[in-house]
């Protein structure tokens, strides 16, 4: 018997390749133009024209909003942000061609006689000069910014038209010349840095989704532009209408009075989305009102950005972050926490407003429950003549049967609940 003819060895299967992937790719067609979008192997999605019979205008048009715009732009953005770009672009244009008129008087006034293009050369020099020192001031003023952002850019921008107008007087008391343009470089170098700290919080104001850098650099990209072009616009001034005094005393003030007038603009577009007392307090005030809540595009134009200390009576007149001794006597200090033993604030109606102090974590939400606390307790006192400590214990209850639903409405809205941004108010912490 023949074994090994028995014996079957076994067949070596050949590897079984995997059918290829057909790519997955759609047409999509508008009246002008056609585009083709293929998922490529790693998950990315492509984009290819095919056919693009637009006039040349709206192609240009395209690769502007490319260039300038977050991508996705407008869905990608929060509202009000066309309208800040341009006044930010008008505002970068007026101060770059004021700049080239102060750095040129301010030559003069050193008894130089420079040309407009070594004017504009220079002034990059002495701009970035004074940064240094405008850092150690404005250390120890970052929480202010924070909690007004807005504020403290138009503040910035009235510092940087100071200087710039004492660099422009210079020529007139060439004796002052060190005193002048020390100042003036000083205010423009507190400037800069009051700027660029606010930036952040102003541009992510305009952020929707997770686009931020994407935001920023198309911002500074438009800043760029304008800023070359106020700088062309200076030295044809200097050239012609600005080239004596009498000149630069018209055109100075006009330049610097758009400039402050562009930036406040761009400020009352911006919704801030964090919580800070003017903020929180328009808040109560339109959901006691109205029973709504309004958005940070909603309360953007309303935000005093001069004043945002004021006091809103129907908000129950609260003022946030004085010192604990001064709010609260020590003698009424272990009753009033006892009110809220489990809550973060503490609060102390007075006849003319209610102290509230919070506690050393304290959040959004927790400044707006003792908000909404003191609000509540102003409206009992007035309506039913109650005492302080009932009144107090009545708008805590109505303030627990309404927070929840409200809170969750807030975030839906867009507005960050978990931080409180009051500055560099007092707080607390046993």
């Amino acid at each position: 018997m023949n074994l090994l003819g028995k014996i079957k060895m076994p067949k070596k299967e050949e590897p079984v390749t995997p059918p290829s992937q057909v790519p997955v790719f759609w047409i999509e067609t508008s009246d002008s133009q056609s585009r083709q979008y293929q998922f490529e192997t790693d998950g990315q999605l492509s984009v290819k024209v095919l056919d693009d019979s637009r006039p040349v205008i709206h192609k240009m048009a395209e690769s502007f909003l490319n260039q300038f715009f977050p991508s996705g732009y407008p869905y990608s953005v929060n509202e009000g942000y066309l309208r800040y770009t341009q006044f930010r672009a008008m505002q970068h244009f007026t101060s770059a061609a004021l700049s080239v008129l102060s750095t040129q008087s301010l030559l003069y006034a050193a008894g130089l006689r420079p040309t407009p293009a070594q004017a504009t050369a220079v002034s990059w020099i002495l701009k970035d000069g004074m940064q240094h020192a405008g850092k150690l001031i404005c250390s120890s003023l970052g929480a202010r910014m924070d909690s007004e952002p807005k504020r403290w850019r138009i503040l910035a921008d009235v510092l940087y038209d100071l200087g710039t107008g004492l660099e422009v007087l210079s020529p007139l008391c060439p004796q002052l010349f060190l005193e002048m343009a020390g100042l003036g470089n000083f205010a423009k170098g507190m400037a800069v840095v009051a700027a660029r700290a606010t930036r952040l919080p102003i541009y992510s104001s305009f952020a929707k989704e997770g686009n931020l850098s994407d935001l920023f650099a198309k911002g500074e990209a438009i800043s760029t532009v304008f800023n070359v072009l106020g700088l062309g616009a200076g030295i044809q001034l200097v050239s012609t209408v600005c080239s004596s005094m009498q000149g630069k005393m018209i055109v100075g003030p006009l330049l610097s009075l758009a400039h402050i007038c562009c930036v406040c603009e761009e400020m009352r577009a911006t919704p801030v989305n964090t919580l800070n007392p003017q903020r929180t307090a328009m808040i109560v005030e339109d959901f006691l009102k109205t029973g709504k809540i309004s958005s940070p595009a909603d309360l953007r134009y309303r935000e005093d950005l001069l004043f945002p200390g004021r006091l809103i009576e129907d908000a129950g007149s609260v003022k946030v972050g004085r010192d604990l001794h001064r709010a609260i006597k020590p003698s009424k200090l272990r009753q009033i926490k006892e009110l809220f033993p489990e809550e973060k604030f503490l609060l102390n109606r007075g006849t003319r407003w209610t102290d509230m102090v919070l506690e050393q974590n304290a959040t959004g939400e927790d400044a707006l429950r003792g908000w909404l606390v003191a609000a509540y307790a102003a409206n009992i006192e007035k309506s039913a003549h109650e005492n302080n400590i009932n009144a107090l214990e009545e708008a805590y209850e109505k303030m627990n049967s309404v927070i929840t639903p409200l809170v969750s409405e807030l975030q839906a809205k867009g507005w960050h609940t978990d931080r409180f941004l009051d500055g560099t108010g007092s707080r607390f912490a046993f």
